[in-house]
């Protein structure tokens, strides 16, 4: 490695990653605090488990709706400013969830609708922020960096719930001035977003050649190096955005992320109930919930580094994908808390990392408009089982009594998509050939 691709390579990281996973940990928390606010939102809706799980996944239909047309915004308008106003409206709407019950009494529209309505705008609000950081990152990394600064990019997941499930935790013991602890929880964790909406515009720089903070010889190795990458692509393959989003590769890529996602979602979005189950307080149920997001954490940054040092990208997919399958049906066949606990903490290991392993497969053969649009599919449709995972979890959860046959399910799921894994056929010689190629340009 010569010393200009170090240099430039640091410089770009400690700029733009730590920022970025500070804003994807604000985006996730406010996806998923629902699973607190829920041990005692419920309770004061009048919500089934049924309906809450709905009401949960309802988020990503709007997602599924919106986030290809929201990507191909960002590629047009700039990350900088798009970027600031998914943040910002994400932000004002999660705090309205603390207001469901006045909203229901003002408009005549039941508790329960007002929460599925809710939930559905934050999906539209937040629709391509996450495919749009992934987009974001191609434009600035060379693609033998892109498992790992995936993996550094979704670290906010985990942080997010390590931190954020202790913090949810104890917020629910706040009372006053006619709020309960739940609302706090939506009012407080929905102000982070709207000001780093602010920050965002400020601190954020769309393309390398924009890069005041980069030298000049550090933008052009940058930019030649990217550019001569993706002559390669296009030498090799070049898909329209319509081929892109019917491509098989895709599609399989897609159908991959859907089958992680039924268990990452349906999993997380219930956590804290099935921990509450074990008989602890609220604090203590934040804090034994983040204990399976700092296996996961490591497990990420373990297996995107392995990933990127070999190049076998769908094998990685696959067995991290076997690993969560076997820890999300195996909490589903023993009742011990101990080893409830110690096989999600398993389960996030895999759930956790295939992410930063799968996303470099897409962006392996898409260039441009079309791995904006290629990459929102793959996020659109793999997010439909943010709906699906939580409602069939609560929908058995009401049929059953018990967790054990939702989550046997959704590690059958997963199970399914690291089969489907082991088929993608993307040429691993295509990211160390663009390498090399471009090293004598440099």
């Amino acid at each position: 490695m010569e010393e200009i691709e170090t240099r430039t390579i640091r410089k770009v990281m400690w700029r733009l990653m730590p920022f970025l996973v500070l804003c994807y940990f604000v985006a996730y928390l406010d996806r998923v605090n629902v699973g607190f606010a829920k041990l005692q939102m419920n309770a004061a809706l009048g919500l089934s488990e049924a309906a809450y799980g709905f009401g949960a996944g309802l988020f990503f239909i709007a997602y599924f709706l919106l986030e290809v047309p929201s990507n191909l915004a960002l590629d047009k308008f700039g990350a900088r400013l798009w970027i600031a106003r998914i943040m910002f409206s994400w932000g004002l709407i999660s705090a309205l969830f603390a207001y469901i019950q006045p909203i229901s009494r003002a408009t005549g529209i039941s508790n329960e609708y007002v929460f599925f309505a809710l939930r559905f705008l934050l999906g539209i609000a937040e629709a391509g922020f996450f495919p749009g950081i992934i987009f974001y990152l191609t434009l600035w990394f060379p693609s033998v960096y892109r498992a790992r600064v995936v993996a550094m990019f979704m670290l906010a997941i985990p942080f997010s719930s390590i931190v954020g499930a202790p913090v949810s935790g104890a917020l629910l013991n706040i009372t006053g001035a006619g709020h309960d602890g739940w609302q706090w929880l939506f009012i407080l964790e929905a102000i982070p977003s709207i000001v780093m909406a602010f920050v965002v515009v400020f601190y954020l720089t769309d393309r390398p050649g924009q890069a005041k903070w980069l030298g000049a010889d550090e933008k052009s190795w940058l930019e030649t190096r990217l550019e001569t990458e993706r002559k390669q692509k296009v030498a090799v393959e070049h898909l329209s955005i319509g081929k892109a989003l019917s491509d098989p590769r895709v599609l399989a890529c897609a159908f991959v992320y859907f089958c992680l996602n039924a268990a990452s979602y349906g999993v997380a979005f219930f956590l804290p109930t099935i921990v509450k189950g074990f008989g602890v307080s609220n604090f203590q149920t934040g804090l034994l919930s983040a204990l399976p997001f700092v296996f996961g954490a490591v497990g990420m940054v373990l297996l995107g580094r392995s990933s990127d040092r070999t190049l076998k990208r769908r094998e990685h997919v696959c067995f991290a994908m076997i690993i969560a399958a076997v820890g999300v049906a195996g909490a589903g066949l023993v009742e011990s808390p101990v080893l409830v606990l110690g096989l999600l903490c398993l389960s996030q290991i895999g759930v956790s990392a295939t992410p930063p392993l799968l996303w470099p497969i897409p962006s392996a053969f898409l260039t441009g408009s079309s791995a904006a649009a290629g990459i929102a599919a793959i996020n659109s449709i793999g997010n439909l089982s943010g709906f699906a995972g939580p409602y069939v979890m609560g929908y058995l959860k009401d049929m059953t009594g018990t967790f054990t046959a939702g989550l046997l399910v959704l590690g059958a799921t997963t199970l399914a998509g690291g089969i489907v894994a082991m088929t993608l056929k993307v040429s691993r010689d295509l990211e160390s050939a663009a390498a090399a190629k471009a090293a004598p340009a440099e």
